[in-house]
């Protein structure tokens, strides 16, 4: 995967200037099959646009409780299978290719354009096609849906 990540920020005088400007390097994967790049994070919110750290560098897991996370990920055909739920309200869009999202036994097809708001439920990501599946994502971290008071804890 080769991703341009342009990042902004400021000079000391206050002037608008690009301070990142590279083919992202930080492409990892946390199941077979699937390969994240990761693009920025911020770990409160509102975020802190003041913060000097790269953002892609302080990814910690799938999301930030009190914050934000920016990935793409590529899923090949054939995904291994990783049924889960975080603690995020999740924006997705599809950039090319297709998948079945699988929702406790529900599948979805979303294919290239399609946008998904993702919102704590449990999840699996499959791909039956015979091409890659790519996907950007935006997670902001959110409070856990409850059910009858008992909360639906991130798992996976």
């Amino acid at each position: 995967m080769k991703i341009r990540r342009v990042v902004t920020g400021h000079s000391g005088e206050g002037r608008a200037t690009v301070i990142i400007d590279e083919v992202s390097t930080d492409v990892t994967s946390f199941r077979p099959g699937a390969r994240v790049c990761n693009l920025w994070s911020t770990d409160s919110l509102p975020a802190d646009n003041q913060a000097e750290a790269d953002g892609a560098k302080q990814i910690r897991g799938t999301a930030h409780d009190n914050g934000s996370v920016f990935r793409i990920i590529e899923f090949a055909p054939g995904v291994a299978p990783r049924n889960h739920r975080t603690a995020s309200i999740d924006y997705a869009v599809v950039l090319s290719g297709e998948i079945d999202m699988e929702l406790d036994g529900e599948l979805v097809r979303l294919r290239a354009g399609d946008a998904l708001v993702q919102r704590g439920t449990i999840h699996n990501w499959i791909n039956r096609g015979d091409s890659p599946c790519v996907i950007a994502f935006v997670l902001i971290g959110a409070a856990p849906v409850r059910i009858a008071g008992t909360p639906l804890e991130a798992k996976g």
